[in-house]
């Protein structure tokens, strides 16, 4: 393909994607494919003359297509978003020109000074502390994703505590026997509602994993106390706890950990290295009714957010932040003479193959720049606020309709999370049991009367019961993709609608969908009841 062939090809793709996103709400949300549907539809092996772009451009549609789960659809609203804008498609277009492996400044300093400007852009705009910019000890640099930031920080963590014990020991084979040794009692912690990343991240680490309470009492956010707890049952055991992830917006519910209060604890456990995992929730933080939760984050080593989840720049970038650039250095920092020069040798200019575990790495701050540059700060507030809105109306509605929902969580960060409230017992569906006039709260200790003693587990497996089956009907029927997940023994469906075409009347639709479900299955139970009896 020349130049001439590559403009037709790329004027092609290119209306081929605008008119993808311009149809995108016309599509099923998932595919209707089964596992291993694809490769019946391709040849055993690449051809062995090349082909013209009009054949290739033509499978999109015809294979790859019926295979896509569409991420950017206004009916998604699983998981979290991981968005898309015309802007940052641009900037993954010019990176892709400007392929480098860009593993330090000399191998091209646009790569390089770029991200470091973006990154003081971002932390400003988010009002993080001045310790995170690059003009003093710390700066940011853009990883993959939240959990290789993790991996990174969990790694530097643990050999930054090993530095300092074994400071005054010469280098030799009993520090190195020693550090080994070390290695074996580390644990890093992470509330129970952290992302899984943390633990994943212990593992390849070689070091344990502790989870931290975080219950419904404390709307499943770690507190001091239970941190304090947490650590200190660790050392009476033998072991050190080297890490800990505290959560901005967890994936479950959107909570916040108690950051203020975690920050006290910064002086009595100096070896603990604070991490902040925000990767969702923390692009609300450009806008100003979010940004008192910044200031606490001066106590803490780390800071990460996603801005390819809501923030409008297409994945991958994630935006990692550190407080001491010198602890990331220290661990990662190798230099072989084939990687010498005389700037990096200078240090005047920064390598970032020494914040990373990878060694190249890609032009992911042009898109970050695009968008940044298009949307501007105003932009993307009203992108977030406009999110946070629908949030607070689904809420609303499932509230509205508590004989059917209980809220659980939300809105918080536009996520609510609820479930269905489940079928009566027998003693309650009438005859014998009091009929509706004494039928218990939902949330009181009794289910079937008030002296049955298993009432709270029993109305807690009905409304598991019900409520996942709701769930699944709902995604069955494909008009919208939601999911679940069980929190503190709790079955509970998630809906967050976050991505650029969301609108109310999705919100509204997909609401009118739950309702038709739970009345279905409230309805099938409810007759089985009154069957038995």
């Amino acid at each position: 393909m020349d130049s001439s062939q590559f403009r037709t090809a790329a004027h092609s793709a290119i209306e081929e994607i605008a008119n993808y996103y311009d149809t995108i709400a016309e599509r099923p949300v998932l595919p209707s494919v089964s596992p291993g549907y694809l490769r019946p539809l391709l040849p055993d092996g690449p051809p062995e003359e090349g082909e013209s772009w009009d054949k290739i451009q033509a499978d999109i549609e015809k294979v790859i297509m019926p295979g896509l789960t569409h991420w950017q659809s206004p009916k998604y609203m699983a998981f979290f978003p991981c968005n898309a804008s015309f802007p940052g498609l641009l900037g993954e277009m010019y990176s892709g020109a400007f392929s480098a492996a860009a593993f330090n400044w000399i191998c091209s300093p646009a790569h390089t000074e770029l991200e470091t400007i973006v990154m003081d852009w971002v932390a400003k705009m988010i009002t993080l502390p001045e310790c995170y910019l690059s003009k003093g000890e710390g700066g940011g640099i853009i990883q993959g994703t939240a959990s290789e930031v993790v991996v990174t920080a969990v790694v530097a963590a643990r050999e930054r505590l090993i530095r300092r014990r074994l400071a005054h020991m010469p280098e030799s084979e009993e520090k190195l026997d020693k550090a080994a040794e070390m290695r074996g009692k580390l644990v890093a912690l992470g509330s129970e509602h952290a992302h899984s990343s943390t633990q994943k991240a212990a593992l390849i680490a070689g070091t344990r994993f502790r989870a931290v309470p975080a219950p419904r009492s404390s709307s499943f956010a770690v507190t001091a106390s239970a941190l304090r707890t947490t650590i200190d049952a660790c050392i009476a055991q033998g072991l050190e706890p080297f890490y800990f992830t505290a959560t901005l917006g967890s994936t479950a519910t959107c909570a916040v950990d108690d950051f203020a209060g975690i920050a006290t604890l910064t002086s009595d456990y100096p070896d603990l290295w604070i991490h902040v995992d925000a990767a969702y929730a923390g692009s609300a933080l450009v806008c100003p009714e979010y940004q008192h939760l910044c200031a606490p984050l001066a106590a803490f080593d780390s800071f990460n957010f996603n801005m390819h989840k809501w923030l409008l720049t297409n994945f991958d970038c994630s935006a990692f932040f550190i407080k001491r650039r010198r602890d990331l250095i220290d661990t990662y920092s190798i230099a072989p003479s084939y990687l010498r020069n005389e700037f990096s040798d200078s240090g005047l200019v920064t390598d970032y193959r020494d914040w990373q575990i990878p060694l190249g790495r890609r032009f992911r701050s042009l898109k970050a720049w695009f968008v940044l540059r298009s949307y501007g700060v105003k932009g993307l507030r009203g992108f977030i606020r406009n999110h946070v809105n629908l949030g607070v109306l689904f809420h609303d509605l499932v509230a509205g309709r508590k004989d059917l929902f209980t809220v659980v969580t939300g809105p918080e960060f536009a996520l609510t999370t609820f479930h269905v409230n489940p079928v009566p017992s027998s003693a309650d569906a009438g005859g014998g049991g009091g009929g509706a006039a004494n039928r218990p709260d939902a949330r009181h200790e009794a289910w079937t009367n008030d002296f049955t003693r298993d009432a709270e587990a029993k109305y807690r497996e009905d409304a598991n019961e019900i409520t996942k089956e709701v769930f699944e009907r709902v995604n069955v029927q494909g008009e919208f993709f939601l999911t679940s997940t069980v929190l503190c023994g709790i079955y509970i469906i998630r809906v967050v609608s976050a991505t650029p075409s969301a609108e109310e009347r999705w919100l509204r639709r997909v609401f009118e969908v739950l309702v038709e479900k739970a009345e279905e299955v409230v309805g099938e139970r409810g007759g089985k009841v009154r069957e038995k009896l």
